[in-house]
C-alpha cells in the first residue's frame, strides 16, 4: 500500500531508529504552541486510541483547563486488546518519533510532567523507550517518568491511567470530570495514544495540508491496522485512511480460507457479515457515519469454518474476567452474560438463554462505573445480530479455538 509514515524508513526488523538517524531523516518539527493547536484543529487528525475524539480539540480543551497552572501529559502505550499490536510494533521501532509528540505536547501545553504509560507485558516496547528517553536532552528526561501499566484489558482507558499514576492501582474512575479538566494531581491532564502522538511529530513537521495530503475516498492521513485471524500473513501494516477493510485485508495477501464475518475495532468493537463489511472505508468520520469506529485498529478476519457462537462465548468470558469489580452491572452482569453465552456454546440452542441475552444487552449498558460492561455489550449484540443463525441452530458442543 503506497503512503507509509509513521513506519517509512529503517526496515522494522532493524528494532529501534536511535535519535542521530531519526534527526537525520525528519528534522526537528518546525511548530508548537498554538499555531500546533491549530494546525492540529485543520489537520482533522483523530485520536488512536479507540474514541477517535479530535486531537485538536483536545489539545485546546486542556490548554484552556491548564491556562493558569500546570499540565501532565501521559503517553499511552498500554495497548490491553488481545489481538492489537500496532502500539507495540511503533514503540519498537520508532521510539522518537513517539517521544517527539510527546514533548511537543509537554511543551504546547506548559506541562510540569510527562508519563510514558506502557504495558509492562510489552518488553521490547519498553526496552526501546526508556534506551530512547535516555538519548535525549537532559531537560525533556528531568520532566518526564515511565509507569507500567499492568496486564488487564481495562488499564488502557484514560482514566485508569490516570489512577494507577496517582493511587497505584490501574481502575477507571467515573467521568466526568474528564482527566482532560482533572486528571493526575487533579490538574488537567492529556491521555494520548502512542500513534496519535507519532502523527503529531509529522504534522509537526510538515504541516495539515501534508497530513491530507495522502487519504482515499476524502479521508485524510494514514492508519496502523493490526490484521488478524483468517489471512494469508497477519500482522500490522499502516495504510491510507478511507482505505476499504477488503483492501487492507489484500494487503496482507488476502485471506486464507472463506471469510464469515469481520470484527472490527477488538473486543470493543462489532462483528460484521464478511460481505457487508469489505467495502467500509477505514475513516473515522465515515465509520461514524454508519454506527461504527475503527477503535484499537484491529481487523479480525472470521473464518467460515469457526463457530460464531463459540468464539463469541469466549471473548465475552475474557470480557467478565477482565471486569474491574467496581459496579454490579459490571461484575454480576457480565458474568451472568458470559455464563449465558457459554452454556449456549456447550449445551446447544436455548431460546431462554437467547432472550435473557436480548434482554439483559439492553438493560446493562449506561449502569456501568466506566464504559467496560458497554463496551462488552455492544460486543455482544452485533455477535447476536451477525450469528444470528448459528445462535438459532447451535448444537450443544464446546470447540475449544484459539484466539
Amino acid at each position: 500500500m503506497s503512503g507509509l509514515r509513521l513506519l517509512a524508513g529503517p526496515d522494522l526488523r532493524s528494532g529501534a531508529e536511535a535519535l542521530a538517524d531519526h534527526t537525520r531523516r525528519l528534522g526537528a518539527p518546525a511548530l508548537g504552541g498554538r499555531p500546533l493547536i491549530e494546525t492540529l484543529v485543520r489537520s482533522g487528525l483523530g485520536g488512536r486510541g479507540g474514541a477517535s475524539f479530535p486531537v485538536g480539540l483536545k489539545w485546546r480543551a486542556v490548554a484552556a483547563a491548564a491556562s493558569k497552572g500546570p499540565a501532565v501529559v501521559i503517553v499511552n502505550g498500554a495497548e490491553g486488546e488481545p489481538q492489537s499490536h500496532k502500539d507495540k510494533v511503533l514503540m519498537a521501532t520508532r521510539p522518537h518519533l513517539i517521544l517527539d509528540g510527546a514533548f511537543l505536547a509537554a511543551r504546547t501545553l506548559r506541562a510540569a510532567q510527562v508519563v510514558l504509560y506502557i504495558g509492562e507485558e510489552h518488553r521490547k516496547a519498553w526496552s526501546a523507550m526508556a534506551l530512547a528517553l535516555a538519548e535525549r536532552p537532559e531537560a525533556e528526561r528531568r520532566i518526564t517518568r515511565m509507569a507500567g501499566a499492568p496486564n488487564r484489558y481495562v488499564a488502557g482507558e484514560s482514566s485508569a491511567a490516570v489512577h494507577l499514576i496517582d493511587a497505584g492501582a490501574a481502575t477507571p474512575t467515573t467521568t466526568p470530570p474528564f482527566p482532560r479538566e482533572r486528571g493526575v494531581a487533579a490538574v488537567p491532564t492529556l491521555v494520548q495514544n502512542v500513534e496519535t502522538l507519532a502523527h503529531v511529530a509529522l504534522i509537526a513537521r510538515y504541516g495539515d495540508a501534508w497530513y491530507r495530503s495522502v487519504g482515499r475516498r476524502g479521508a485524510a492521513g494514514t492508519v496502523l491496522l493490526t490484521i488478524a485471524g483468517g489471512v494469508k500473513s497477519p500482522g500490522v501494516l499502516e495504510v491510507e485512511a478511507g482505505t476499504t477493510i477488503e483492501e487492507a485485508v489484500g494487503a496482507t495477501g488476502g485471506v486464507s480460507e472463506p471469510a464469515a464475518a469481520v470484527l472490527l475495532g477488538g473486543y470493543f468493537g462489532v462483528w460484521l457479515p464478511a460481505m457487508q463489511a469489505w467495502e467500509i472505508p477505514l475513516d473515522g468520520e465515515a465509520l461514524r457515519g454508519r454506527g461504527l469506529a475503527l477503535g484499537c485498529g484491529v481487523i479480525g478476519v472470521q473464518p467460515a469454518a469457526r463457530c460464531g457462537v463459540c468464539d463469541t462465548a469466549r471473548i465475552m468470558r475474557y470480557l467478565a474476567e477482565e471486569s474491574s469489580a467496581q459496579c454490579g452491572p459490571c461484575f454480576f452482569g457480565l458474568r451472568a452474560l458470559s455464563d449465558a453465552c457459554s452454556r449456549l456454546a456447550e449445551r446447544g440452542t436455548n431460546r431462554d438463554d437467547i432472550a435473557r441475552l436480548k434482554r439483559w444487552a439492553v438493560e446493562v449498558p449506561g449502569r456501568g462505573a466506566c464504559k467496560h460492561p458497554d463496551g462488552a455489550v455492544m460486543f455482544l449484540r452485533s455477535a447476536l445480530s451477525t450469528f444470528a443463525d448459528q445462535f438459532a441452530s447451535h448444537p450443544a458442543h464446546w470447540r475449544q479455538q484459539p484466539a
